[in-house]
């Protein structure tokens, strides 16, 4: 297998030194400090890492709700309800996960030109200090801060307000902001903002939601732990700080799932920020996700029980697949786990805890042993890895896959997805390689190869980050023989209509999540129109969008203007198989 090597991964004549980034940051922490907050003048603590382990110290489970509705007048009465309807109850609500939206990491001056999601949109650093003071809460801004453009700005307003657990560091390495191709300028605002975190006088937890970077696109879950490891040595060995790991949307096998956690205890020493929900095997049924909302609660519950580790448990709300819950819902999902924790003493009996402790002992080897072979390899081709900076783009560009392929912890093996033989399998994208053949099985075997003989070209991409769609698609159409183009994660619509005409596709592919569905369909086709590009586009998921002008937080349903533009509306993959096959039978009677 090729190596790697440096000119084709930082082939720039110049870049940012990071003695100079990590100078900038700690000059800023000077003037940009911790500021007060009802959560830290209430529990008496410093940070929110010295109330996790006081809280861990006395074996005490605690919970964490997310929340960020686009108004912040919603987003405060949110951040002031849930706590006191919570607290009525005789339950405590430990942490507030602040959902802000993706446009927040623009750089505030090109913000307003930026396309926007469903998330909270602050208006500046007051808006910051607003929200926190609403309750006695932690307020943890773990999504769209630290990893974007808006890095430092955006760590800067957090810490004012309060906040001592800021993220994400995950998103660094997958997420791309659309239309922001500044890759260089994205990790030299990172490492400036892990500087001021690291140069304060408290402790502050440099949140990384793992399924949001690299560890949920890997086949090996012991590759996961390696990454662990690799942000621990960035973090804390060369910039000085302390970093903190979330896991959990994508653990839906219960012994791995407490395995993990098992592992982690291992390998960190920073408490962990939370443990988030299984958002992977909600459906819509509200009553049935509550049975899937006890079934990872209670192992996330025994795991606090028996072995403390700081992360706080996130109790997804039934409707979480559906819709945004609303500030009900949340509470709702709050009162039932606080009530499964007094329930579950005692559950640690019953489980097979050895079991765990045998997996997360694989996990830990081998996650020991992808760290070293990364960072080596990484040496050889030319990359400085102790710079922090030329390491994080250096990871960012070269990409999950490749990474597991070349440095994988496991046995090569020629038929295994990634050629090797896992340590540790990881469900989540075995899940979605057999759900892609359960799905292509929708035809039967002479549908099936009549969509071969036609050789459609399909060009497949995702309008977010939010990858598991388009993972998911072209596992399927990768069986139904389809040649498929990768267009991309967050790609701009420019780059799908020009990598589609140029590869000749029959057809265009797009999953989306983020709320953008109607504004990116209209961009397409103007970008296709341009190119004289005249090919059936395929969209599903979560086609919503909020009306510009509009008074409301949530988005509303726009199939209807969708179907309008003449795209194809796909609720479920196999409305995508029927119009193949009916395109197929067109090409080849």
């Amino acid at each position: 297998m090729p190596g790697l090597d440096r000119a084709q991964i930082l082939p720039e004549p110049a870049l940012p030194q990071a003695e100079d980034l990590l100078a900038e940051g700690q000059r800023l922490a000077r003037t940009v400090t911790v500021g007060p907050c009802p959560f830290l003048t209430a529990c008496d603590v410093s940070s929110e890492s010295a109330y996790k382990r006081r809280q861990a110290a006395g074996k005490k489970i605690m919970f964490h709700a997310q929340f960020g509705y686009r108004s912040l007048a919603k987003s405060r009465r949110a951040y002031a309800e849930i706590y006191e309807r919570v607290t009525a109850a005789g339950y405590r609500v430990d942490r507030y996960g602040i959902c802000l939206d993706w446009s927040m990491g623009y750089p505030a001056a090109r913000r307003a030109d930026m396309p926007r999601g469903t998330g909270l949109i602050l208006g500046g650093p007051e808006d910051f200090v607003a929200l926190t003071r609403s309750a006695p809460v932690s307020p943890h801004f773990g999504d769209f801060v630290i990893g974007t453009p808006a890095a430092v700005e955006n760590t800067a307003a957090a810490l004012a307000a309060g906040a001592t657990s800021i993220g994400n560091l995950g998103q660094y390495f997958t997420f791309r902001m659309p239309g922001w191709d500044d890759d260089v300028g994205t990790t030299a605002e990172a490492v400036k903002a892990l500087a001021l975190c690291a140069a304060q006088p408290v402790e502050i937890m440099v949140h990384s939601n793992l399924d949001d970077g690299f560890a949920a696109l890997f086949c090996d879950l012991a590759c996961g732990i390696g990454a662990v490891l690799i942000e621990r040595y960035i973090v804390e060995e060369l910039v000085g700080g302390h970093v903190s790991h979330c896991y959990g949307h994508t653990f839906s096998e219960p012994l791995t799932r407490l395995a993990f956690q098992r592992a982690l205890a291992r390998v960190t020493e920073t408490p962990g920020s939370m443990v988030y929900g299984n958002t992977t095997i909600f459906g819509s049924g509200e009553v049935e996700n509550y049975a899937n909302l006890a079934s990872y609660l209670l192992v996330d519950i025994v795991a606090q029980q028996d072995r403390p580790t700081g992360h706080g448990l996130n109790p997804v709300p039934v409707t979480e697949a559906m819709r945004i819950p609303e500030i009900d819902e949340i509470v709702d999902a709050h009162l039932f786990a606080n009530r499964l924790a007094q329930r579950a003493e005692g559950f640690e009996a019953l489980f097979d805890l050895e079991a765990a402790e045998r997996v997360a002992g694989r996990l830990v080897e081998g996650g020991r042993r992808f760290k070293e072979r990364v960072l080596s390899g990484l040496a050889e081709a030319g990359i400085d890895t102790t710079s922090p900076f030329e390491l994080l783009l250096a990871l960012r560009r070269i990409g999950a896959r490749r990474l597991e392929e070349l440095f994988g912890p496991g046995e090569p093996r020629q038929d295994a997805l990634r050629k090797r033989a896992p340590v540790v399998r990881a469900t989540t994208v075995a899940a979605l390689e057999a759900q892609g053949e359960g799905i292509a099985a929708f035809l039967s075997q002479p549908e099936r190869e009549a969509v071969r003989r036609a050789g459609f070209t399909a060009c497949v991409t995702c309008t977010d980050v939010h990858e598991y769609g388009k993972i998911l698609l072209e596992a399927v159409l990768g069986r139904l023989g389809l040649e498929v183009i990768d267009a991309g994660v967050s790609a701009d619509p420019d780059a799908v209509a020009g990598r589609a005409g140029a590869a000749g596709a029959d057809l265009i592919a797009v999953s989306t999540y983020n709320g953008v569905a109607l504004l990116y369909l209209q961009t397409l086709r103007r970008e296709m129109d341009r190119r004289d590009l005249d090919v059936p586009i395929f969209i599903g998921g979560k086609l919503n969008q909020i009306p510009e002008g509009s008074s409301s937080s949530l988005p509303v349903d726009v199939t209807g203007q969708i179907w309008a533009l003449g795209a194809v509306v796909c609720h479920r993959v196999e409305d995508m198989l029927e119009e193949l096959l009916k395109m197929a039978q067109e090409r080849v009677p």
